[in-house]
Order: C-alpha cells, then structure tokens, then sequence
C-alpha cells in the first residue's frame, strides 16, 4: 500500500549545463592541487641538487636538475590547460545568463500575446468611440441643464427657490404657544399725561382771570 500512496519526487532543477559547470570546477580544483604538489617538489630538488652539488655529486645532481625541468615544463602545460577550463566555465556560465534572458523574453512574448488577442484593435476602436460618445451625450445634458433656460425659466426658478427659503425659515423660527395673553400697552406714557394735565389747568385760570 505504501507504493501507491508514496509521494512523487519534485523534479530536479539542476541541468545539464550546471552539471556540466560542476565537472569543470571540480576538475580546475584538481588541476590547481596538482600544481601545488609539483610547485613543492620543484622547490624540495632544488634544495636537494643543491647539496649534491655541495658534496661533489654533480651527476646525481644533473640528474635530478632535468627532473626538475621536466616536472616545470608539465607545471606550464597544466596552466595552459587550467586556463582552458576557466574560459570553459565563464562560456557555460555566460550561455546559462543568455539561456533566462530567452527565457524570459518568449514567457514576456507569450503574456503580450494575450494581452494582443483579449483586446484587439478593433475593440479598443469601438471602447473609444463609446466613451467620446458618452462625453459628448454628458456634455449635451450640462449645456441643456445650464444654459438653455429663458429669462421667465429664470424668474420662476428664483421665485421657488424664495419660497423654499421661506418654507426653512419658518420651520426653524420658535413658535409662540396660543394661549399667552398680551398686556394691553397704553396708549400714553404717565409722563405725557401728567404734561397735559398741567396745561389744562393754566388754560383754566388764564380763562378766569
């Protein structure tokens, strides 16, 4: 049972061309190690034909000399060759950048393409031909709404507008309860008739006398 419900294993998202990378890597590595061994036994027989010479071996020293000579001429192929294998990785590297900008470019393309065919030239025409119509309809409504009414439209139009004012204030204004009585205001004040209460009686005794 568990075969059947195992779970598949995510493709591998390392290609041939980073394998290949790899192989070169590992490769220069071993290259460069190679060289550091040569590079020590150059410099060990050096010393070594060194004192051979000191202690009148010349033969043994010549011998080892042209050792020495050989192991340098392979240390210089080796970097001929270690040189070829940086070139190679920088090209495969370089080839893996040209590779996702294609990429990228046909998946770009691709999106375009839909893009191109949900609107065609001829749709976007029609959109735009409905929306000048649309502005032009709108423009149509304000000019008649603003700007096409007579001088009597215009009166009448004020004069609804008074009586709403009126209307506003007079739901707003506090009212005054019905049942309130008014004090009667006289007709004089006291200091008014007191006045002519003086005057009548000079005009009396002006009479008399």
């Amino acid at each position: 049972m568990g075969i059947f419900f195992a779970k598949k294993k995510p493709p591998s998202r390392v290609t041939e061309q980073d394998k290949a990378i790899l192989q070169l890597k590992q490769t220069r590595d071993k290259i460069k190690q190679y060289q550091r061994r040569i590079e020590q036994n150059l410099e060990k027989e050096r010393l070594l034909a060194k004192k051979l010479i000191e202690n009148k071996q010349r033969e043994r020293a010549l011998l080892l000399l042209r050792k020495k000579k050989f192991q340098e001429q392979i240390l210089s192929k080796t970097d001929g060759q270690l040189e070829n294998l940086e070139h190679m990785v920088h090209d495969l590297e370089f080839a893996q950048v040209e590779l996702r900008v294609v990429d990228g470019l046909k998946i770009g393309n691709a999106a375009l393409k839909k893009l191109h065919d949900l609107l065609s030239i001829d749709e976007i025409e029609k959109i735009m031909d409905e929306t000048r119509e649309g502005i032009e309809k709108q423009k149509e409504i304000d000019d008649i709404l603003s700007g096409e009414l007579t001088e009597n439209d215009e009166t009448e139009v004020e004069a609804e507008l008074d009586i709403l004012l009126a209307t506003e204030f007079e739901e707003k204004a506090p009212k005054v309860p019905k049942d309130i009585i008014l004090l009667e205001i006289p007709k004089e004040l006291p200091e008014k008739k007191e006045e002519r209460r003086k005057e009548k009686t000079q005009e009396a005794i002006a009479l008399e006398a």
